[in-house]
């Protein structure tokens, strides 16, 4: 009798544990109005976002107003918020301003397309008891604000799981890992590069056309063609140092990179065309000179604009 009173109670106990790890988690219907970006810091990776968010959830305890987390927020403020508890759940509304921070990418700068990141999570309840839901209904953001210098390209919501290698001090946890539930927006904008690209290179163009204008230079004039060359070098370096200084470090070689370096060649490439013709002067052919001074100077040109043509809209095209 009391071996089977024994049994018994194990297998309460056992059905009682399976039924409680099958219990479905609570859900939290999250949706989003994004109504302003705006401060967009290139150089400091970071951009000021506005939107508006609301969640419905019947478990009291969730308190989003207190446990509201924004990862990768440099600053949260909220501004305004409303809770409404009638119906048996609880409706919450907030007017939001977070600072993100965020990684941009620069390989094909100006001509880029950046993902703009938002996420949400319950800093007090994992995965295991809050799971978000999005709200799918109408739009995710204002189509009538907009960006200076850039255009929306698409506005995405999602949920997943964000993996944390850490227990945050919970010892009765097997290993040091816990999951949250997460609510993501995901912005895609597109940069209005066309006023920016020549703002930014029309020097380095000109440079370039200046050492060009040496192969017109008569053979005899030979120290004003070094003397152009030479400057219209370091003007380049320098155009390439001013944009350098308002774009974040990168270890990749990006589009402003490969357009300086293209001028630099083109420009030593004149630099070393005006020696040979100096050479051929000195043997006293001045017309074969002449006559490579006009080669070059076609070749030099359309290998140049070739190159470049190339390169902006393969970065156009990515």
């Amino acid at each position: 009798m009391r071996k089977n009173l024994l049994i018994l109670t194990f297998i309460i106990l056992a059905f009682s544990g399976f039924a409680s790890a099958q219990a479905p988690r609570d859900t939290v219907k999250v949706g989003i109005y994004i109504t302003s970006i705006h401060d967009i810091d290139f150089k400091e990776k970071e951009y000021t976002v506005s939107f508006w968010l609301w969640l419905k959830y019947r478990n009291k305890a969730f308190d989003f107003l207190q446990n509201l987390e924004v990862p990768q927020a440099k600053n949260v403020t909220r501004s305004f918020s409303t809770i409404d508890t009638s119906g048996g759940q609880v409706y919450m509304q907030m007017k939001m301003q977070c600072v993100m921070k965020d990684s941009w990418r620069i390989s094909n700068f100006p001509f880029d397309r950046q993902n703009l990141r938002l996420s949400i999570e319950n800093s007090q309840y994992d995965s295991r008891s809050l799971v978000f839901v999005p709200d799918t209904v109408g739009r995710h953001y204002d189509p009538r604000f907009t960006l200076n210098g850039w255009r929306i390209d698409s506005c995405l919501i999602s949920t997943g799981i964000k993996a944390y290698e850490t227990g945050f001090g919970d010892e009765s946890l097997p290993r040091p890992h816990t999951e949250y539930s997460s609510f993501k927006v995901r912005l895609v904008i597109l940069r209005d590069a066309g006023g920016l690209f020549w703002k930014m290179f029309l020097g380095m163009y000109i440079a370039f056309l200046i050492a060009y204008v040496c192969f017109y230079i008569h053979a005899d004039g030979i120290d004003s063609r070094f003397g152009l060359s030479v400057g219209s070098l370091f003007a380049v370096i320098g155009n390439k140092y001013i944009i350098d200084s308002s774009l974040p470090e990168s270890t990749s070689f990006t589009l402003v990179d490969t357009l300086h370096g293209l001028t630099l060649f083109c420009i030593f490439s004149v630099i070393t065309a005006t020696a040979y013709s100096l050479l051929l002067v000195k043997q006293g052919k001045v017309r074969k000179a002449h006559r490579f001074d006009m080669v070059a100077a076609q070749v030099i040109l359309l290998a140049y604009l070739a190159a470049n043509a190339y390169f902006i809209l393969r970065a156009q095209a990515g």
